[in-house]
Formats: structure tokens, C-alpha cells, sequence
């Protein structure tokens, strides 16, 4: 591809990854996920804090025993999870993605200089890798079970924080629009544990060849 025809911007590789990463940064980083949610509502990106690491504010209660009986119960909202997982989720999350597809090694890397070829190659290995990870780990549904396009209502009582509106919002709803993407909702996450011993920080262990 000539230097004319080439668009600024990351390549569909490069926005592939970020359309992967983003939402467990969203889920876990609420400094960035409140960051998204105020450009989403289209407030300028210079009156936006700056962005920082994530950090784990305080210790989550343990796991609850799961209720007995036959009786269905509705998924957890991703509050409810959060209490209820070890308090270096997040953490842990990125660990199993970079043991089993070397996500973060792939993010690391400058691939400015790289051609669509090797990037594509590299995340055909990285995406098989983190996908095996997240269907062993996190069981996702979507927030509106329909096929994107379709026409949608959005009800005067829908949930803010499942549901992003978007063009032109005129009124009050009921709104009639079209699906643009269904959404995720995480129903299970169900990670392993650490033991005392083990610093949750270290997301990736040193590797030395003797």
C-alpha cells in the first residue's frame, strides 16, 4: 500500500485488540471507565482527568456460597461479581491472558514498523490464546439479544449503565432506533485462586533459561 493511500489512525489489527482490551479495562478501571463514559456523552477530551493506572482500592468480601434449590436466578450484575471474586481480579485476569496468549508481551511491543502481515499473524496466536482463556474463566452474554441492525425500543425505565444511546438523543423515551452492538454482559466469572504467598502484583513471572 502506497504512502497516499494510508489513513492515520490504528490499523483494523490495532482496533481488533483495542475492541478486546477495552472492555476489561472498562469493567475493572472505574478512573476509566468513568473517562469512556464521559466521552461517549461527547464532553471534550482536555476536560477529562488524566488517565492513570488502576489501582485496587480496597478488599473484596469473599465468595458467597451459591444458593441451593432448583430456582433460576437472574445473572449478577458486575457490582455484585466484583464482591464476591478475589480483590486482585483484575490482576489475575491479565496474568491468565498473558500465560495463555501473551496478550500483554503482543501490547508491549512497538509494532509501528510492523507490516499488517506479521501483526496479523502475531494476533492470530494472541487471539486463540486469550480466547480459550476467556471461555475457560468468564462467561459473556449479550446485553440485547438481537443481531446488529435490527430495530430496537428502548423503554422509558431502561438502565442507563447497560444501554448507551447514541445519534441524535431528542425527548424523552420510549426511543425507536437500531442495534449498533449488542453489548456484554459478564453472567460468570469464575477465576482461580491465589495463595497467601503469592504477590498479586506480579501479573507475569520472570522467565530465566539455565
Amino acid at each position: 500500500m502506497s504512502k497516499e493511500a494510508r489513513t492515520t489512525g490504528p490499523g483494523i489489527f490495532a482496533r481488533i485488540l483495542l475492541a478486546f482490551f477495552i472492555p476489561w479495562k472498562i469493567l475493572f478501571d472505574r478512573a476509566f471507565a468513568e473517562q469512556v463514559e464521559q466521552l461517549a456523552g461527547g464532553e471534550p477530551a482536555s476536560a477529562l482527568p488524566p488517565a492513570g493506572p488502576a489501582l485496587i482500592a480496597h478488599h473484596m468480601e469473599e465468595k458467597k456460597e451459591e444458593a441451593e434449590g432448583d430456582e433460576e436466578q437472574a445473572p449478577p450484575s458486575v457490582s455484585e461479581m466484583s464482591t464476591k471474586t478475589d480483590p486482585t481480579a483484575a490482576l489475575l485476569i491479565l496474568g491468565i491472558l498473558q500465560r495463555d496468549g501473551r496478550l500483554l508481551d503482543f501490547l508491549q511491543e512497538d509494532i509501528a514498523g510492523a507490516s499488517d502481515g506479521d501483526v496479523g499473524a502475531a494476533a492470530r496466536v494472541v487471539h486463540e490464546g486469550c480466547r480459550k482463556a476467556l471461555l475457560e474463566y468468564v462467561e459473556l452474554k449479550p446485553v440485547i439479544s438481537k443481531e446488529e441492525g435490527e430495530p430496537v425500543t428502548i423503554e422509558p425505565e431502561f438502565d442507563a449503565g447497560r444501554i448507551r444511546l447514541t445519534g441524535n438523543v431528542v425527548g424523552k423515551p420510549p426511543f425507536q432506533g437500531r442495534l449498533a452492538h449488542p453489548g456484554w454482559l459478564a453472567s460468570r466469572l469464575d477465576l482461580p485462586s491465589l495463595s497467601k504467598e503469592m504477590d498479586p502484583t506480579v501479573v507475569a513471572p520472570a522467565e530465566v533459561e539455565i
